[in-house]
């Protein structure tokens, strides 16, 4: 059994949120800029661009998700709001995935197969 943890392994819903975004990044790369936008207007693009100046990898980073800029500002914001917005965030997204026709089992089943 796994003993380290990671900040999204603590709520299964924002678990698998990430663990969608690892596996279909192309894919979802809309959702989090979309993300993005909503948290520019509430908290200024300078303010989000600040902070990601100071967490992003200097040397282009290790971690799948600072590949793509997006996608690793995105979670990198995620990881720093308090956990009710995480939560609601998470939850949000796999809303909007249903909203498409999909139910959670078939999402849960294509990151089982990857």
């Amino acid at each position: 059994m796994k003993k380290y943890k990671r900040w999204y392994d603590y709520d299964p819903t924002l678990l698998e949120v990430i663990e969608i975004l690892r596996n279909y990044q192309d894919e979802l790369k809309a959702q989090a800029a979309i993300f993005l936008e909503k948290i520019e207007a509430q908290a200024g693009k300078e303010t989000v661009d600040r902070f990601y100046s100071m967490v992003k990898p200097v040397d282009g980073g290790k971690r799948w998700y600072d590949k793509d800029p997006v996608i690793s500002k995105a979670i990198e914001l995620l990881r720093v709001v308090p956990s009710s917005v995480q939560k609601s965030v998470a939850e949000n997204f796999m809303k909007s995935l249903e909203s498409t026709g999909l139910t959670r089992e078939e999402i849960k089943a294509s990151i089982e197969k990857i």
